[in-house]
């Protein structure tokens, strides 16, 4: 039983806190999301965005809700320091396992410097609260697969935005991933979904439009936000973002869909 409201971290809901202590999930994440088509986009925004580094570990990127680590030892591969931040330990250790068989160091291991590679330091860390690291100590960041919408109420999500601009220094690009709110149309009963997300956030205070729970790998209520495209750069300009591209993708984020009538989701690039 997860524990009372006031007991968790700021903006974890109980399904997320059933997520983040629930060993399996870490234990077969990466047979998870083997063959998401999110996985092969965003990956290669990821690379687009960011293209190896000629002076290896001359940049920190911040990998916000890092997982087991999939873009953190890309990152790290392509030469910059990455300091990957989850609020899963068992996902830190998972990640820390893969290190240990890759050619990518741990923060303070010498052995990068020879390989040409960057180093990955591993943070546990709710992602609303980030008043561990100093303002302008890194120069990018990334927030992929969703992970803003599992902060649970706006103010939270948008003091996480906030956290991220005052850490970055001026210039920093920042690229993120959300669900769209109306996909949920596309589902099954996914009209009825979108009606009881609306009339609950006009009768319950702590909900709001957008919010869902739903069964997900075992677990009985997986809290998701999903925004509206509008919502979502509301958020970024109230929080320090200048949003630079917003790419529609598929219903099944498997491609970027420019000329699709219902987003599945929005990959969004900006600069603080």
């Amino acid at each position: 039983t997860p524990p009372p409201q006031w007991r968790r971290p700021r903006g974890v809901a109980s399904g997320t806190w059933d997520y983040v202590n629930e060993r399996s999930i870490a234990d077969r994440y990466d047979a998870f999301v083997a063959d998401t088509p999110l996985c092969r986009v965003d990956t290669e925004k990821l690379a687009s965005l960011f293209p190896p580094l000629e002076t290896p570990r001359s940049e920190l990127v911040l990998d916000l809700g890092c997982g087991s680590g999939r873009a953190a030892l890309s990152l790290a591969e392509s030469g910059y320091d990455v300091i990957g931040i989850d609020l899963s330990l068992a996902m830190l250790q998972v990640m820390a396992s893969k290190i240990d068989g890759s050619s990518v160091a741990f923060g303070g291991d010498k052995s990068a410097e020879t390989a040409g590679r960057g180093r990955v330091f591993p943070l546990q860390a709710n992602l609303v609260e980030l008043d561990c690291l100093a303002s302008k100590s890194a120069d990018h960041a990334i927030c992929l697969f969703s992970t803003l919408g599992m902060i649970q109420g706006s103010e939270n999500r948008r003091e996480m935005l906030r956290s991220v601009a005052r850490i970055l220094r001026p210039g920093g690009r920042f690229l993120l991933h959300v669900h769209n709110r109306w996909a949920a149309i596309r589902e099954y009963r996914g009209l009825r979904q979108v009606w009881q997300s609306w009339w609950k956030s006009k009768r319950d205070p702590q909900s709001e439009f957008g919010d869902s729970t739903y069964a997900y790998r075992g677990l009985e209520r997986m809290f998701m936000h999903r925004f509206t495209k509008a919502g979502l750069r509301r958020d970024l300009a109230a929080t320090g973002w200048n949003v630079d591209q917003v790419w529609p993708l598929s219903i099944e984020s498997a491609v970027v869909d420019r000329r699709a009538w219902i987003p599945g989701g929005f990959l969004v690039a900006c600069h603080c």
